[in-house]
């Protein structure tokens, strides 16, 4: 069953897919732990034969308190390419079962988790059939804040990088923390540790006001992650990506007297020696549910402009 997972960067002791290393954990801010436990992006691909419906057991968890941001009920959603093929309710439980049925009986299909739920998968099996596992694609390691996690697409499907990583038709392993991602040098280490095909860089936001930086600042520590990562993948197309439109936040200093127009500013220019998609213009007011976040149209168009992005990026010389 296993192998039918997809997005995993790391497991646990017992299994349990993690977003951050578990033998490096006493290096980490608490928020981004906790953050790494919520297993976004994780999701079962397969490959179906002869099958009309799926069971997936699953034990899972009430959801902590950051996750009730999450306007909609926990489901698991079976995607069939792009499109929604079906849809069923996850619970807190200790052995649960989810059937979903099938559009046809025949080829490739996704599931995507209750994240909120924190879920384990137990078993996945079908009513009649066979299935397998889909083959390996090129790893997308997608590192960032609350906006990469998913908030606050209704759905983990909809999130940018799960819609990018279909378009671009790779592995996405979502390296999201909502609340952190601040530049650390240890999930820099992290990143750094892994296998990757490609790699997106997406934080800045979280350094205006949660744990407020100055420009100065937040441009030597971005120059110093990106260099850490670049070291240990020197020939990976990097993509960074910088702090979306917050309305609240573009004229207004923090503590340091830095305006996230300036932190912007900062992470643009350390990133001067790789690919940059400057993200101050990719939104607007319109498409943020609560004034940081984007609901699904911005996640969309998000996901369009970094895969057009990656795309410039790979055809470099």
């Amino acid at each position: 069953m296993t192998s039918l997972l997809r997005g995993i960067a790391w497991r646990s002791h017992d299994g349990r897919p993690l977003r951050a290393d578990p033998a490096d954990r006493d290096r980490l801010p608490a928020d981004t732990w906790s953050r790494a436990l919520v297993p976004a992006g994780v999701r079962l691909e397969l490959r179906c034969h002869g099958a009309s419906a799926l069971r997936i057991r699953y034990a899972a968890s009430e959801p902590s308190l950051a996750d009730t941001y999450r306007p909609h009920a926990p489901v698991f959603t079976l995607l069939s390419g792009d499109e929604v093929a079906d849809e069923t309710s996850a619970h807190p439980t200790y052995d649960g079962t989810a059937v979903l049925q099938l559009p046809h009986p025949d080829g490739e299909f996704t599931v995507h988790l209750p994240e909120a739920l924190c879920p384990v998968i137990r078993t996945v099996d079908t009513d009649a059939g066979t299935i397998e596992p889909t083959p390996a694609r090129p790893r997308w390691l997608v590192h960032g804040d609350s906006i990469v996690e998913g908030w606050a697409a209704s759905r983990p499907h909809l999130a940018w990088p799960a819609i990018a990583g279909r378009a671009l038709g790779v592995d996405t392993v979502n390296l999201g923390y909502a609340g952190a991602a601040r530049g650390e040098l240890a999930s820099a280490e992290q990143l750094a540790s892994l296998d990757a095909d490609l790699i997106t860089v997406a934080f800045g936001t979280n350094c205006w006001a949660r744990t407020p930086h100055s420009a100065p600042l937040l441009h030597e520590v971005t120059r110093a992650f990106l260099a850490v990562v670049r070291r240990a993948h020197p020939h990976v197309p990097l993509l960074v990506v910088s702090p979306v439109v917050r309305p609240g936040a573009e004229a207004t200093p923090n503590r340091l007297g830095a305006t996230l127009t300036d932190l912007r500013n900062a992470v643009e220019r350390a990133a001067r020696e790789v690919p940059l998609l400057p993200g101050g213009r990719l939104l607007d007011a319109a498409h943020l549910v609560d004034g940081v976040h984007p609901g699904d149209e911005g996640h969309a168009l998000l996901a369009e402009a970094v895969v057009e992005a990656i795309r410039k990026t790979e055809r470099r010389p």
